[in-house]
């Protein structure tokens, strides 16, 4: 039976491709996904995106107590530097949550480089681009 890993993207996410290409690459985030699907062939990586802060929590509390996955790769965007709610959500779960960002949230403006949601998460990666995602399956994978 294959490992499932949920990988969860926040808001504006949906953009990737165009949106701010000197900063967030040339990928889709769909671009993303199959490269993944195709590097983890024996993962079942599911993905879910949304630009509501709500729709993201939904999410975490309905896969954060399913046994059968291996963890969630979050990458809140924007959220991570506001949103408590969304912290108190990965809190609340015991499914363990890697935080991803593309880009090198420590190299740009100072609200960045406070994440709220890194105290509850097992990890955090930023700056590798696309990569960033691999990163955390893998994490999630040997642990």
């Amino acid at each position: 039976m294959k490992q499932k890993i949920l990988i969860i993207n926040g808001p504006n996410l949906n953009l990737l491709g165009r949106r701010e290409p000197g900063i967030y690459g040339h990928d889709t985030l769909g671009d993303i996904m199959a490269r993944l699907a195709a590097k983890f062939p024996e993962v079942e990586t599911d993905s879910f995106q949304s630009n509501h802060e709500g729709a993201l929590i939904d999410k975490i509390h309905e896969v954060g107590f399913d046994d059968s996955y291996a963890g969630i790769v979050l990458n809140a965007g924007a959220y991570t530097h506001t949103s408590l709610a969304l912290a108190d959500a990965i809190a609340a779960v015991p499914v363990k949550v890697v935080e991803v960002h593309l880009s090198n949230v420590f190299a740009r403006e100072e609200i960045r480089h406070r994440s709220l949601i890194a105290p509850v998460c097992a990890g955090s990666i930023s700056g590798f681009g696309a990569k960033s995602y691999e990163l955390a399956i893998r994490a999630l994978l040997t642990d």
